[in-house]
């Protein structure tokens, strides 16, 4: 069969996830759907994927969208008349450390949230389920009942014939060798097969490459972020009188064992992975095994004889070792690519293929029939990617450690090794020489905490008070007290100019920006929804120039949700980021050390809360933004990378007479958590309607029009069905992260989005969402809370003003 000469979709990959955007298409009525396999279907990573189909994700929208996979194995055999194998077995997680049992601890309260069945399970409860396990050395384990495995390929063949029964063309021995683009569009997908070669004409392209995924975005323009790994298992002889018997997880030696038609497979994510393909995967590539390594995988099998003994009794059947793509985050990518207008991405799935596929093709499906996401992708939104992460070296690096990121301890604050010291601010050797302990954030190296003279500079992870807790409360405190310095330089810094600037930010985002040169606008970029698409700062610079001024994980993000609602109007977008340093000065005595260091007046006459000026700083020029995050008096100042070591060197010589000290990210964070200002990505999404998220006073609903406005109008009139509450916990002992369940009056309505230790008011503080529809602020407040904590309810008092300076009195001074 030719593929024909034009095509509404043309989806490149036929693996599971491929095969699953293109039923999922067909599902939304899409009639000309063609997918092409360079080979055969499944004969990439689908094929020898383990098939297990857990639900419980790190995030409620992931654990969502595999859910969804689960339901739709299940019924899919009986559309399609292809066995899936899918059942529902069961899994089990044990820790064999008390660090990982509050780790499996807190999932299962996270799961409680989610609306996942869970149960903690002691060691004789976990040997009763899994009578082949070796339980010594076991503290505890988590037990899901619905969760399941299934057979991939068979999986995969299901999903293609659904979508042919739909009426797509799925076509396999037909390379993709080019792409055809006109500007920011693909026109027409170039193919080659035994029959001849072609040209089809379509209007959008999906990426479903695979590990072919980074190559195939590099033809289309894109940038796609993965790199394959060596992945290994062992499949034994078959085992007398096996039962079916769940899914059993030992993180804690890195290894997963799954019961597989009478025999029993084991598999490895050990934490020194091998990358493969440095210089490309070979065109003959089809159902291939790569060479064996024992030696390699005998750490992981020597530990597994003694967990599983029966493993010292039975042979090896099959020693597997094929490739699997992994990204720089361990997260899948998903979306609408942000170079071009309709190229699309569904690749590098992490070893979570199978169970992700059946949601992730739904997702993106959807997002493609709308124009718009169904609810918040941004853990796996391709737009996250740095532009950088796509070079070759800085994936092979990374994915040494990425593939055992998977089963390592997932510590809060656990920073990546590899492929660091990529993105540096202008202060870094300064920073560095002054004590500061680096995080890694969109490549950035930040400093996050400082250590003290004498102290190891590095992280001790757990899941209590970290090495770094009491060095963060000082800094936390010099922030109340007196003044710190910090460096924001990884801010992203978009600048906007042209004869319609201000009326281009007045139809695409929320604020008014009809305001006099130097008054800088708190706003959300919204969509239709009322959702939040983007939180940011915008400062006019000049009657045609703005700055925009945004997280750092986001900024290409918001870059691209601005360029694409550009239209008609006369402007120029440009990211600028890193053209200045920003140095935060912040604290009560914050004026006292800028009058010290400048002739400019930094009084609430000249330069009030909300605004910028020019000034004179040492002997170097830089830009006072008056603004905060940290709830205190305060300024950030942008100056240009050129000077900013200059300013950095004047601020921190001054600041000896105050008692300055300089402080890092982790006190910013516990700061703005008292202060209950939002954090982007957690508390704030692209789902979280701007009037429940508590930011209508950002909104002015009187401009005659806005992306949004009719939504935040329908909401006033119909009421709020839900509320971003504050909790601080009376327990002064237990930490908060996120996800961790709220229980109103006993019973779980919500988790938090975000969660970090208040050390000011002296607990742990929380953000989240609670529902009260109809109900008034009094009547939510005067309920009973809690907030479960890996197993334990904790009481908590509520509020949906800030717990710190209410009023705001502290900043405006």
């Amino acid at each position: 069969m030719t593929p024909p000469s034009k095509a509404r979709v043309v989806i490149i990959g036929g693996g599971v996830i491929g095969c699953s955007v293109a039923y999922h298409l067909v599902k939304q009525g899409w009639t000309d759907v063609v997918l092409l396999e360079r080979k055969q279907l499944t004969s990439g990573t689908t094929w020898h994927a383990a098939g297990l189909i857990a639900q419980l994700r790190a995030t409620e929208n992931m654990t969502r969208l595999a859910k969804y996979s689960q339901e739709l194995y299940g019924k899919l055999e009986a559309e399609t008349e292809v066995a899936t194998g899918f059942r529902r077995c069961g899994s089990i997680t044990v820790a064999l450390t008390e660090e990982r049992k509050e780790e499996i601890y807190r999932q299962a309260s996270m799961a409680r949230a989610f609306g996942v069945e869970v149960e903690e399970i002691s060691p004789s409860e976990v040997k009763s389920r899994y009578e082949y396990l070796n339980t010594d050395g076991v503290v505890a384990g988590v037990y899901l009942p619905l969760d399941g495995q299934g057979d991939p390929a068979n999986i995969a063949l299901a999903l293609a014939k659904g979508a042919r029964m739909g009426g797509a063309k799925v076509m396999e021995r037909v390379k993709v060798t080019g792409l055809q683009k006109a500007g920011q569009r693909v026109t027409g997908v170039e193919w080659q097969s035994a029959d001849g070669t072609g040209v089809i004409e379509c209007d959008h392209v999906v990426n479903c490459g695979g590990m072919w995924g980074h190559e195939l975005g590099r033809m289309a323009g894109v940038n796609v972020p993965l790199h394959a790994c060596e992945h290994f298992y062992i499949v034994t002889d078959n085992v007398s009188g096996l039962p079916h018997m769940p899914v059993l997880r030992v993180p804690d030696e890195c290894a997963y064992y799954k019961e597989d038609a009478g025999k029993i497979l084991l598999g490895a994510f050990e934490p020194n992975a091998k990358p493969w393909a440095m210089n490309g995967i070979p065109e003959d590539f089809e159902f291939d095994q790569l060479p064996e390594d024992f030696d390699h995988f005998e750490p992981i099998l020597e530990a597994a004889v003694n967990r599983l003994p029966i493993l010292a009794e039975v042979g090896i059947h099959t020693f597997f070792n094929g490739p699997e793509s992994f990204t720089p985050d361990d997260a899948y990518h998903l979306g609408l690519a942000p170079e071009m207008d309709n190229v699309w991405v569904a690749a590098g799935f992490n070893s979570i293929g199978i169970q992700s596929a059946g949601g992730a093709g739904m997702a993106l499906a959807e997002w493609m029939n709308t124009g718009e996401k169904p609810f918040d992708l941004g853990d796996v939104d391709i737009s996250r990617m740095q532009p950088f992460q796509g070079n070759r070296t800085y994936l092979y690096e990374r994915s040494k450690e990425t593939l055992g990121l998977l089963y390592a301890d997932h510590f809060p604050y656990r920073q990546k090794a590899t492929a660091r010291g990529i993105r540096r601010s202008p202060l870094h050797e300064h920073l560095k020489a002054s004590g500061a302990v680096f995080g890694e954030f969109a490549g950035w190296e930040r400093a996050n905490w400082f250590a003290d003279e004498g102290q190891e500079r590095e992280y001790r992870y757990t899941w209590k008070r970290q090495n770094w807790f009491e060095n963060s409360k000082r800094e936390h405190m010099t922030i109340r007290e007196n003044v710190g310095i910090y460096d924001m330089s990884s801010f992203g810094k978009i600048r906007i100019e042209g004869p319609d600037a201000e009326p281009f930010l007045n139809y695409v985002a929320g604020g008014d920006y009809s305001v006099p040169v130097g008054k800088i606008v708190y706003t959300q970029l919204l969509n239709k929804q009322g959702g939040i698409e983007a939180d940011v700062t915008v400062t006019r610079l000049s009657e045609t120039v703005y700055l925009v001024v945004t997280p750092a994980a986001t900024r290409l993000a918001d870059e691209t949700w601005l360029r694409r609602h550009v239209g008609d109007y006369r402007v120029v977008i440009t990211d600028v980021t890193s053209g200045e340093a920003v140095l935060a000065v912040m604290g009560p005595n914050s004026r006292k050390l800028l009058e010290a260091v400048s002739p400019n007046d930094f009084t609430n006459a000249t330069n009030p809360f909300g605004t910028a000026q020019d000034i004179e700083i040492g002997m170097g020029l830089a830009r006072a933004h008056r603004v905060t995050y940290v709830g205190e008096l305060g300024w950030e100042l942008y100056v240009s990378s050129d000077m900013a070591a200059h300013v950095f060197e004047t601020l921190q010589e001054a600041g000896q007479e105050l008692g300055a000290k300089l402080c890092g990210l982790h006190m910013m964070d516990s700061c703005r958590i008292e202060k209950g200002f939002r954090h982007f990505g957690h508390d704030i999404t692209c789902e979280d309607h701007i009037l429940e998220a508590g930011l209508g006073f950002a909104v002015k609903r009187d401009k005659p029009d806005f992306i949004g406005r009719e939504a935040v109008l329908r909401k006033r009139e119909e009421g709020l069905q839900r509320r971003l509450v504050q909790f601080r916990l009376k327990d002064p002992e237990p930490l908060l992260y996120h996800a961790e369940p709220i229980l109103r009056n006993g019973e779980v309505v919500g988790f938090l989005s975000s969660g970090n230790y208040g050390h000011t008011l002296g607990s742990a503080m929380g953000l989240g969402y609670v529902p009260c529809p109809g109900e008034s602020p009094d009547q939510l407040l005067s309920s009973s809370f809690e907030i479960e904590v890996a197993g334990v309810r904790c009481e908590a008092e509520a509020s949906l003003k800030p717990f710190y300076d209410p009023k705001s009195e502290r900043v405006k001074v």
